[in-house]
């Protein structure tokens, strides 16, 4: 072998020897330090079986709130009944109104004279203050339910409570933005009363055997106008009823029998109206042309 490739041979085992020793005992030289970024947080995730946000409740978190129409129906049944519960105290809390025939379709209703708010949920009491329904927020959250003591479940829904309201417009004002989702979040607004004029009464659909005229009222909602029952009627349980007046507040078209009794309606649309509840025998209000 030549000199100059015995030295070469020696110069690559030496570099050898050398870069054995750099790993075993000397430590790799640090990464150049990067800039870190946080990632921004995630949202977290709604909890499964959340409240909704406020601005989707209806439900009432104040006695302010709970103010106005509830339907109250027994669970597993047809029987209901539409009451107010208005801010007015009365002898046992505030009161609350329905109609005469809700106690023959809900028994439990002729011993309740008021309502209470304890701060969750809603209390319908008797004359002592003592809750014959004591409502809490049902599992789907739009919904009150209580269990009465003789076992039989209710469910209250709101049909239209201040807290059902849209927001006060003052707290948003000069945005456009906020003025059209207030808008666009306003609820439904409540049904109007009948107008007056020339209406067919029958205890059955479209039979038309009777007529009754509905004067203009001079006054408020409260106050009630007059009714005129036709002289060709031939239904003779609608002549003995004769309904003698009528007025419409907080949803109900009420007709007042000459002897004092009266008759409950809910609009239905197109003009026609029904007994609410609808229980005993049936009545069916609808508009006519002369």
């Amino acid at each position: 072998m030549g000199r100059w490739a015995i030295a070469g041979a020696l110069a690559a085992l030496a570099l050898t020897g050398q870069a054995a020793r750099g790993q075993d005992t000397s430590p790799a030289p640090p990464a150049p330090e990067l800039p870190v970024t946080e990632p921004a947080p995630a949202a977290p995730a709604p909890a499964e079986g959340a409240p909704a946000p406020a601005g989707l409740a209806t439900l009432p978190e104040t006695l302010a709130g709970a103010a106005g129409t509830w339907d109250l129906s027994l669970a597993g049944g047809n029987r209901r009944c539409v009451l107010t519960l208005a801010t007015d105290t009365g002898p046992s809390g505030r009161v609350v109104r329905f109609p005469a025939g809700c106690r023959r379709a809900l028994p439990l209703m002729a011993g309740i004279t008021g309502w209470l708010f304890p701060g969750e949920g809603i209390r319908l009491v008797d004359r002592n203050a003592r809750p014959l329904l004591a409502f809490s927020r049902n599992p789907d959250g739009m919904s009150l339910g209580a269990t009465a003591e003789s076992g039989e479940r209710y469910n209250l829904v709101p049909l239209q409570i201040a807290a059902m309201r849209p927001p006060d417009p003052a707290a948003g004002a000069g945005s456009p933005a906020s003025a059209a989702s207030a808008e666009a979040a306003a609820p439904a607004p409540p049904p109007e009363g009948p107008a007056p004029g020339l209406y067919a009464l029958d205890r059955a659909t479209q039979k038309d055997v009777c007529r009754i005229e509905l004067a203009a009222s001079a006054g408020t909602e409260r106050e009630a106008a007059p009714v005129r029952l036709q002289p060709d009627c031939r239904d003779s349980g609608i002549t003995v009823f004769d309904p003698v007046s009528w007025r419409f507040a907080n949803g109900h078209l009420t007709l007042k029998a000459r002897r004092g009794h009266a008759v409950n309606l809910v609009a239905t649309g197109d003009g026609r109206w029904r007994r609410d509840p609808e229980i005993g025998v049936a009545f069916v209000l609808r508009k006519v042309e002369p």
